[in-house]
């Protein structure tokens, strides 16, 4: 989805980033609030999601730009994470960062500053301490797995991912999925090129605290002016 071409400055709090060292970031870096599954096994009849408009910012800039996000599919998702989600919607938290799409899955959702509870109930959450969302490097984007996450499980080699920001859209294919250790920091790692790694919990139908990690690395692709 392209960005609308409307900016404008809005008088906002800096959405608290903070430097944190790699090594350590998975001591706040918590998706570990995954809930029961239930499956009555019922087919759930698939509706155009409502494309709602939302402000994204560059907390450095302070730009904001007016883009549209659809309300998110949740037929795969746990009955807590969407009670969960639907509270998270009744809270003041700071605009977000952009937007994610996955449109072979059919996720859209907002990405948020941090991966703490309010952040990944919402939508999903940048990896402090990671890359800036428009700059070189390894942009780390984490969700919970038996939510917004969930549609990674069908995710293959070659897919396409749009990040949207304030700057415009940068289009991403996946270039590796794997599967680590709940305590695997590698993958946060800085890159010298332009990265974006996808987080979630493993397996993704784990009843209690999930084991491992699944991680899907996309690289960027190359712009048509380049």
């Amino acid at each position: 989805m392209a960005a609308q071409n409307l900016k404008t400055k809005l008088a906002w709090p800096e959405a608290g980033f903070y430097a944190a060292a790699i090594a350590l970031l998975m001591t706040s870096f918590q998706l570990n609030a995954e809930t029961t599954e239930q499956s009555d096994g019922g087919w759930v009849p698939y509706q155009q999601p409502v494309q709602t408009p939302v402000w994204i910012q560059d907390p450095y800039s302070g730009d904001n730009v007016l883009a549209y996000v659809g309300e998110p599919d949740k037929a795969l998702w746990n009955a807590t994470r969407i009670t969960d989600y639907e509270d998270s919607l009744k809270v003041d938290m700071a605009p977000p960062l952009g937007i994610l799409t996955i449109e072979k899955l059919d996720i859209q959702i907002p990405i948020f500053n941090g991966t703490e509870d309010l952040p990944l109930n919402r939508g999903v959450g940048r990896i402090k301490g990671m890359a800036k969302m428009d700059e070189d490097g390894n942009l780390g984007i984490a969700g919970h797995r038996d939510g917004i996450f969930r549609g990674l499980k069908d995710i293959q080699m070659g897919d396409e991912i749009e990040i949207q920001t304030t700057s415009g859209v940068e289009n991403y294919a996946v270039s590796s999925i794997t599967i680590v250790p709940k305590n695997d920091v590698s993958i946060l790692a800085p890159t010298d090129d332009k990265t974006l790694t996808l987080v979630t919990c493993y397996p993704f139908y784990f009843v209690g605290h999930a084991p491992k990690r699944y991680i899907v690395k996309a690289s960027a692709k190359p712009s048509l002016a380049d």
